[in-house]
């Protein structure tokens, strides 16, 4: 008889299935019109009904399957009881299939910290740029990011009526990212992707001193990505500390899978483990390819004023 899969693969498998149940909520709420919106910290810090309901989704359905797991969530959301109507029991077979990288074949439960964002890009999910919105469950073995998924609700949503809304994006260290077509920017063109809605004159000072070709400007850290694995934008550079350990670790799992890096402003990589601060304090570098020469032109100034 074939062993069974290691716990990995089936971690990853199931929060294939968890993120696709999540973006069918994602998708409910929108098209029944409440959408419940509460600021937290002030106008461009929002909550809807969709974050609150998708976190309490995903993290009820993977505590049940993976007790010893630790899992982290945005929402700071009451203990209840979680309706079965929430849980998903699923998993993505084609994943179960594959073969555990190596290093992670021996890893236990209580090794595993998932961090999840159950909606980025939720100030553009609430304005309808659905297409910047994502789901993202990143999984952290020894501090470091090694597999994610993002969900994309509403991929292909201008694409008319009978268009398949949505997809899922996945992947793992040492075995590569599926689901979209890798695909490099231009060559020699130097296209900045960045913050929509937190922008600042350091996030400027920043960004203008790469002396870009274009500037992208979108909502969530899962679009971001995905505009660099998919050859949209060559950098994402975020001089400015707003953004937290859910945004960037199922992100830095697929960026690291597919050979690209992610890191601080500074240089500094993410630790991902269960007590580390939840704040990315010092902004966020990355890069498909050529992160030296992004690196090498943020200004001193720049990296002085924010604090890892």
């Amino acid at each position: 008889s074939m062993a069974s899969p290691a716990l990995l693969m089936r971690v990853v498998a199931s929060a294939y299935s968890v993120a696709e149940k999540a973006a069918t909520i994602v998708r409910n709420v929108m098209s029944a019109g409440d959408l419940g919106i509460v600021e937290k910290a002030g106008p461009n810090d929002l909550q809807t009904k969709a974050d609150r309901l998708v976190q309490m989704s995903i993290c009820a359905s993977l505590a049940r399957k993976f007790p010893k797991v630790t899992i982290i969530g945005e929402e700071e959301l009451p203990t209840g009881d979680v309706t079965e109507d929430l849980i998903e029991d699923g998993h993505c077979e084609e994943i179960l299939k594959k073969p555990c990288p190596a290093q992670y074949t021996g890893i236990k439960e209580e090794e595993l910290v998932i961090w999840v964002d159950p909606l980025d890009g939720t100030k553009e999910y609430t304005e309808g740029l659905l297409d910047h919105v994502t789901v993202l469950i990143g999984i952290a073995y020894g501090g470091k990011a090694i597999a994610g998924v993002i969900n994309q609700p509403y991929y292909n949503y201008e694409a008319g009526a009978n268009a398949v809304l949505g997809r899922t994006i996945w992947g793992v260290l040492g075995m590569g990212a599926f689901g979209f077509q890798l695909t490099e920017a231009p060559a020699g063109k130097h296209i900045v992707v960045t913050t929509r809605s937190h922008s600042s004159a350091l996030v400027n000072e920043c960004i203008a001193a790469l002396n870009p070709d274009h500037v992208i400007r979108v909502g969530g850290a899962g679009n971001k990505i995905i505009q660099l694995i998919e050859g949209k934008a060559s950098a994402y550079v975020f001089a400015s500390p707003g953004c937290k350990k859910w945004d960037t670790c199922a992100p830095e799992a697929i960026l690291h899978a597919v050979g690209g890096k992610i890191t601080d402003i500074r240089g500094n990589s993410f630790q991902y483990n269960k007590d580390v601060k939840h704040m990315n304090s010092a902004g966020v570098l990355a890069t498909l390819r050529n992160y030296d020469y992004y690196a090498s032109r943020i200004p001193n100034t720049v990296k002085e004023s924010l604090v890892p």
